[in-house]
């Protein structure tokens, strides 16, 4: 299942060269001075809208040559296109699209990113009059305009969305050879970064890992004189599929140069777990990550040489130039990388496309050091945010923000409990998650204890709250009591539970002990 989007690309009759964007709008204001103050750069995409299901079937009251190719794929019938193409024409204020013109170029089905559902897009061509008055949200702009947008970005320089990509430039840049060999449903955008996302071993509520790749066909002049720790003609950024996936791995890896460079963020499993196939296909290729996370990486996994990063360093790949950006937080090893040319920065497991991010305190998580990290990416600005799972973000700043918010809130709703006399960590979960799932609760007693330790490092908690006490009470103490709530529906304060449970909480919280640090879900 899906759902599916109509965008227009509508094309000046006076100058068929130019078609129409649309000012997007951005996510509403926080009302926070503070973080209000940092605003994303102006985002120009095709207008578009949502298809909706009509009640039965209905031919479309605007004849669109070449729908009927669609129907093996989508039965376009069951949806009202006529009522989008309005609503967007009216979105636009343009009236005079000769009727005749209406013709279908494709369907775009987007990778199953999650947690939702994949949205797809219909793409439909339209001649306009072209000497309309546009309202100031509309702009007439060409493909050379749009790639001097995306691939040579300035300073607060406006930006293209993925519609527009996706739907026409991609298609106007022709390569002899396509850049990823899979099967797989996947995405170009920014120009240049293609993600795969593969079955991995994440947390719900994602399934998949974004494998990320560079394999530039044209070399770029744009290393120029940079002394890079590494240089290649193709990059693959967090190889972390599951084993049934390895096949497409192999066949994107065999398919890529030789002088091959793999970065990875961190060492999770769901990051890792493929880059035993890399080395036994190509055995040159060149390892990239943070000496503590490579502490953490098996031999089995890359028996092999590696070339560390701290985080300064630049990367050649086919002659463009990325960066790496040192962003301890989720763990003390944990890396980001910045590319240059659209400036887009791909940030590991920072960022979720969904919810917000757990911190892995078994592998030096910390909440000082988080923190630190999101002010740098806000003064970096970027233009896109890639995460490893979901979708890419297209209002980086306003995203990050968001993490600062939702992370703050959080801590002031645990110094809230501590102060309402919570000492142990399944109470203050229980307090501050009591809208949460209870499954999630060990994920978010990770973040529990590295706010607890920031609230420590600020002087913030009550003179009476005992420190030491407290992690006395994060190991077995909370995985026992959670497993109680768990069984017994939420009731927390009642030990006494019959023996057959407390059978089953030791079972389930000695399961639970091996895997006590699940470092992603959705408690936004």
């Amino acid at each position: 299942m899906a759902t599916y989007n109509l965008a227009l690309i509508l094309k000046n009759c006076l100058n068929e060269n130019e078609f129409l964007l649309v000012k997007q709008t951005p996510p509403p204001k926080f009302f926070d001075e503070e973080y209000d103050s940092f605003v994303d750069t102006d985002l120009w995409d095709l207008p578009s809208t949502k298809l909706n299901l009509l009640d039965g079937e209905l031919e479309p009251g605007i004849a669109i040559e070449g729908m009927e190719s669609l129907l093996p794929k989508i039965n376009f019938r069951k949806y009202d296109i006529q009522s989008a193409i309005n609503r967007v024409l009216e979105q636009v204020r343009i009236e005079a699209v000769d009727k005749g013109d209406w013709k279908f170029l494709k369907l775009v089905e987007e990778p199953e990113f999650g947690p939702g559902l994949p949205a797809h897009t219909i793409y439909v061509t339209g001649l306009t009059g072209g000497n309309e008055s546009l309202p100031e949200l509309c702009k007439w702009m060409h493909i050379q305009s749009c790639l001097n947008w995306l691939l040579d970005v300035k300073p607060s320089s406006d930006r293209v969305g993925p519609l527009a990509v996706i739907g026409v430039i991609n298609d106007a840049v022709q390569y002899a050879e396509p850049k990823v060999h899979t099967t797989l449903k996947h995405q170009e955008y920014p120009p240049g970064v293609t993600l795969v996302p593969m079955k991995s071993r994440t947390q719900k509520p994602f399934h998949t890992t974004n494998v990320i790749i560079f394999a530039p066909q044209s070399v770029s002049t744009e290393c120029g004189d940079y002394k890079f720790v590494a240089s290649g003609d193709a990059l693959i950024v967090d190889p972390g599929c599951l084993a049934d996936f390895h096949g497409e791995l192999l066949k994107i890896v065999s398919a890529l140069p030789r002088k091959l460079i793999v970065f990875v963020t961190h060492h999770h499993r769901d990051h890792v777990d493929g880059l035993s196939i890399i080395q036994k296909c190509n055995p040159d290729a060149t390892l990239l990550a943070h000496e503590n996370t490579m502490h953490r990486i098996g031999k089995e996994d890359w028996p092999l040489g590696y070339t560390p990063v701290s985080g300064g360093e630049d990367l050649c790949i086919g002659g463009q130039r990325l960066k790496v950006i040192f962003a301890p937080g989720h763990t003390d090893g944990h890396m980001a990388l910045l590319h240059i040319s659209t400036h887009s920065l791909i940030v590991g497991d920072h960022c979720v496309g969904q919810g917000s991010a757990i911190l892995d305190v078994a592998s030096g998580g910390n909440m000082t050091d988080y923190f630190q990290s999101t002010y740098k990416f806000i003064e970096l600005a970027p233009n896109a945010l890639i995460p490893m799972h979901g979708r890419v973000n297209l209002w980086p700043k306003h995203m990050l923000c968001a993490y600062l918010k939702n992370r703050r809130s959080r801590e002031t709703a645990i110094l809230k409990a501590i102060e309402n006399g919570a000492k142990t960590l399944i109470d203050i979960v229980a307090s501050v998650y009591c809208d949460v799932d209870r499954r999630a609760w060990i994920a978010a007693a990770s973040n529990v204890r590295l706010h607890v330790d920031h609230l420590a490092q600020q002087n913030k908690l009550p003179k009476e709250f005992s420190t030491q006490k407290f992690q006395t009470t994060c190991g077995l103490h909370f995985l026992v009591r959670w497993t109680l709530a768990y069984l017994a529906g939420g009731f927390l304060s009642n030990y006494k539970q019959n023996m057959s449970k407390l059978l089953i909480a030791g079972a389930v919280a000695g399961f639970a002990a091996t895997y006590s640090v699940k470092y992603k879900f959705n408690c936004k």
